[in-house]
C-alpha cells in the first residue's frame, strides 16, 4: 500500500473495512460507521479521470441493473460507464472485503427503497 504518513493513503488506495479507521467524536455521535466512510469515499476513474463513490455508482450507474442489489462484485463509473472490480479498487484484493462492502451498499439502498421508493405519487 502506498502510504505517506504525513498525507495518509493515496487517493485511490483501497481500504479494508477490517482495518482500523479514525472516527471523530462527531461522526460517532451521528452514527457514522467506517463502512459508510468507505462507501462514500471518492475514487478516480482510471478511464475518464472523474471522481465517484461506491454509493454514487450504485445509485446512478447501476440503478437499472438487476445485479446491483445482489452483491455485485463490480463498481461502475457513472460518467463513462466503465466497470471495475470492487476488490482491488474500493477494497484490497479480498473476497471477504468485497462481499462485505457490496452487501453493505445493497443494505443501504434496500432500506432507502423501503423508506422512500414506494411513496411516489
Amino acid at each position: 500500500m502506498s502510504y505517506d504518513y504525513d498525507e495518509g493513503p493515496s487517493y485511490n488506495t483501497p481500504i479494508s473495512p477490517r482495518s482500523p479507521m479514525w472516527l471523530t467524536p462527531e461522526e460517532r455521535a451521528a452514527g457514522i460507521h467506517k463502512d459508510l466512510k468507505i462507501a462514500a469515499r471518492r475514487y478516480l476513474c482510471p478511464n475518464c479521470g472523474r471522481e465517484f463513490s461506491l454509493f454514487q455508482s450504485r445509485a446512478v450507474a447501476c440503478k437499472a441493473c438487476p445485479q446491483a442489489s445482489q452483491n455485485c462484485p463490480y463498481v461502475r463509473c457513472p460518467f463513462c460507464d466503465k466497470e471495475y472490480p470492487i476488490s482491488g479498487f474500493v477494497v484490497p484484493e479480498s473476497k471477504e472485503d468485497q462481499v462485505h462492502m457490496s452487501a453493505y451498499a445493497d443494505k443501504v439502498f434496500n432500506r432507502w427503497q423501503d423508506a422512500f421508493g414506494n411513496n411516489r405519487r
